[in-house]
């Protein structure tokens, strides 16, 4: 196993990816139900292809200087806010990593231990309420007014290629028969 592993390790290193990225554009009162979803696809997805140790972060912008990052401190609020409550409602412990946020909003990374103890971070879902507002999006409301979404970044196999070069890894190419 540890001789296949080395000879697969090289072939993470690819001249291109592939990253399953989707946007999602939602109303604030959205935000919640649409991170619990990405949540429970995320974890589908990692129970069915057999990663049974999985570990979750909340990364967050912390007690740093907050320069770095884009947008109101209501809005940072809100939205670790709702990451925390997606994790909570599921029981799932994470680690809270302070200053590690995306400059757009806090985000859950999830990373996988393979067979071999390595650790790697395959999804994520992160809250940006700062490109809809650079790119002046806007809606109408139930009340006719113009409102501004949030959106969701979903990416739940991280890069496509290094998804599959770890679970080739992790099972060391006997895959169980899914």
């Amino acid at each position: 196993r540890a001789e296949l592993s080395g000879t697969l390790h090289g072939l993470m290193r690819v001249r291109g990816f592939t990253v399953d990225d989707a946007h999602l554009f939602v109303r604030p009162d959205q935000v919640q139900v649409e991170v619990d979803d990405c949540l429970d696809f995320a974890i589908k997805v990692f129970d069915t292809y057999g990663f049974e140790k999985v570990k979750f972060e909340l990364s967050v912008r912390g007690d740093a200087e907050n320069k770095l990052y884009l947008g109101a401190d209501s809005d940072w609020e809100s939205a670790e806010k709702s990451l925390a409550n997606a994790l909570n409602a599921r029981n799932i412990s994470y680690e809270r990593i302070e200053g590690e946020a995306a400059f757009y909003g806090p985000k859950i990374d999830i990373k996988v231990e393979d067979a071999i103890g390595r650790i790697w971070q395959l999804g994520t879902v992160q809250l940006d309420f700062n490109l809809p507002e650079r790119f002046e999006l806007e809606y109408t409301g139930d009340d006719g007014q113009k409102h501004r979404p949030f959106m969701i970044h979903r990416a739940l196999f991280g890069s496509i290629e290094r998804f599959f070069g770890v679970l080739v890894e992790h099972f060391a190419g006997a895959f169980p028969f899914w």
